[in-house]
């Protein structure tokens, strides 16, 4: 599944503005909204530790009556954190 990847620190004002919009006081609330992502996967997107993807950028667009234009984000292709861990692990066996 594609990943989206949003400037520095816009994903966290995209999720606030989602919030905002929907008028829900928390993350968890958004389980309750119809989103089926684990609690502990929300903090990581907001914390902007993971990237989203691309489905659910979309859905919480929808969701919050936002149109996705809105925003600059760059759609990374389905294997992206594939190909990120196969150069990484390509470097550790070079030192081996």
């Amino acid at each position: 599944m594609a990943r989206i990847k949003f400037r520095n620190r816009q994903q966290r004002k995209f999720l606030q503005l989602i919030l905002q919009r929907i008028n829900s006081p928390s993350l968890r609330e958004l389980r309750n909204r119809g989103i089926e992502i684990p609690y502990s996967t929300l903090k990581n997107y907001f914390s902007e530790d993971s990237l989203m993807p691309e489905n659910l950028f979309f859905e919480l667009c929808q969701l919050a009556n936002i149109s996705p234009s809105l925003f600059s984000v760059k759609k990374l292709s389905e294997s992206w954190g594939q190909i990120i861990g196969g150069k990484k692990s390509r470097k550790l066996k070079k030192l081996i």
